[in-house]
């Protein structure tokens, strides 16, 4: 994908633009010689990893006084491509990364920096996590990861690269099972259940067209109403005929709505306003938390894949460089790791979180087994009940059934002005 810094810097813009008016266990110290000097460093990112606990427990080991400043996706895409300057360290996904690069906000990151590098498994590295996985269309994150000599980004091993593989995981939709009828994971659930008549006006979807789009469109393709050549990288005629169909719906009433943020997700299920949705992981655990029979569905045509990023500003000063270094692999270290896998994330170097996991957490979380005792989330509360089993099965079954990673397509900027289109249809 060829865009101008104008174009690029004007798509983050549009984007959010658009998305503005949408209707444990702990261990002691870390686990090798941190520099413990007070210095500050500012983390740029969403509420799923610039969490209150985490920034606690960092600067506690590392000495290091954290700013984070959470934001929705598409403002926090905004500011890091057009101001490098305001952020030290940003903290997304995989599909923000070809914007930033090309917008000239982030700089190479050096592997030999990485203490951990080494144990990061093929997931980011190769694309997939066993040999028989498939690695899904559009951005698979290892095709982004390596820096080559042209400053392209590409999926050649070299020492320098865009991001830190961190945090990741699957999504999909969700439903209450009390209200929708149970199905069978990889079998019948599907992701054709968005558009199922039965649930007009009651259906909500993400606000993000790297995110909600895909949903949308794998529903359509499950339902027989469109064809796509390749779902990661749609035509704009392909994209003219999935919002035709979008809008239409929309104005029949199908969708009671969008949702900017998992607390909005939680509160459209939890008030019976959608019985089924696109959801992420800790929406369904806040769910479940409170006795909702929400079920994270595990589709037969694939999830929607995605995975976190750690980017370092081009304007960060060798004095932030230093700290954005030893704040990245603290992530890697352990606890970290530990503490997203009970919100239902996985961590690019598993087994070192594993060690800070009890052995119910990871054969539960990890394994895919069943849980052999109650089994809390990162605010203390029981998500998960002794018996449960983990829908989708294991890490490595999971991640082995990608049909789209999160995207920013060719056509990326055209997405944007049909995702707003459907916005505001009525």
């Amino acid at each position: 994908m060829k865009q101008s810094r104008r174009t690029v810097l004007a798509s983050a813009a549009t984007a959010a633009a658009a998305l503005a008016a949408a209707p444990h266990r702990v261990f002691g110290t870390a686990p090798y010689g941190f520099v413990r000097q007070q210095r500050t460093l500012r983390v740029l990112g969403t509420h799923v990893t610039l969490q209150q606990p985490i920034r606690e427990r960092a600067e506690k080991d590392l000495g290091i006084k954290l700013h984070f400043h959470p934001s929705g996706s598409a403002s926090v895409l905004h500011q890091a491509s057009t101001r490098p300057e305001s952020f030290d360290l940003y903290e997304q996904w995989s599909n923000s990364i070809r914007v930033l690069w090309q917008a000239g906000s982030i700089q190479p990151l050096d592997t030999s920096r990485l203490v951990y590098w080494d144990e990061i498994n093929s997931l980011t590295k190769t694309g997939k996590l066993t040999p028989h996985g498939r690695i899904g269309a559009g951005d698979a994150p290892n095709q982004l990861l390596y820096v080559q000599r042209d400053g392209s980004l590409a999926a050649r091993e070299t020492k320098r690269i865009s991001f830190l593989p961190y945090v990741h995981n699957v999504d999909s939709f969700a439903y209450d099972a009390s209200v929708v009828p149970r199905g069978v994971a990889y079998q019948t659930e599907s992701w054709g259940w968005l558009l199922d008549p039965r649930w007009a006006g009651r259906v909500a979807l993400c606000n993000e067209p790297t995110i909600g789009l895909f949903d949308v469109a794998l529903a359509a393709q499950s339902k027989g109403l469109i064809e796509f050549d390749d779902i990661g990288n749609l035509s704009k005629a392909e994209i003219t005929a999935l919002f035709r169909i979008l809008v239409g719906l929309r104005r029949e009433g199908h969708f009671r709505g969008v949702w900017n943020s998992v607390p909005r997700s939680v509160e459209l299920m939890r008030g019976g306003e959608a019985v089924i949705e696109s959801m992420f992981s800790p929406g369904v655990s806040a769910l479940r938390a409170d006795n909702i029979d929400c079920v994270y569905a595990a589709p037969k045509e694939g999830y929607r894949a995605w995975h976190g990023v750690m980017c370092l500003s081009a304007a960060a000063s060798p004095t932030a460089q230093d700290a954005a270094y030893e704040y990245m692999n603290w992530w890697l270290s352990g606890w970290p790791g530990a503490f997203i896998a009970r919100q239902g994330y996985y961590i690019s170097n598993p087994q070192r979180s594993r060690r800070e996991m009890t052995e119910p957490e990871w054969d539960y979380w990890y394994a895919g087994k069943r849980a052999a005792t109650d089994l809390r989330g990162t605010d203390g509360r029981v998500v998960v009940r002794r018996g449960e089993t983990r829908t989708g099965g294991s890490y490595e079954r999971r991640f082995s059934n990608v049909a789209v990673w999160n995207t920013v397509m060719e056509n990326y900027e055209y997405t944007l002005s049909a995702w707003n289109e459907f916005l505001t249809a009525n």
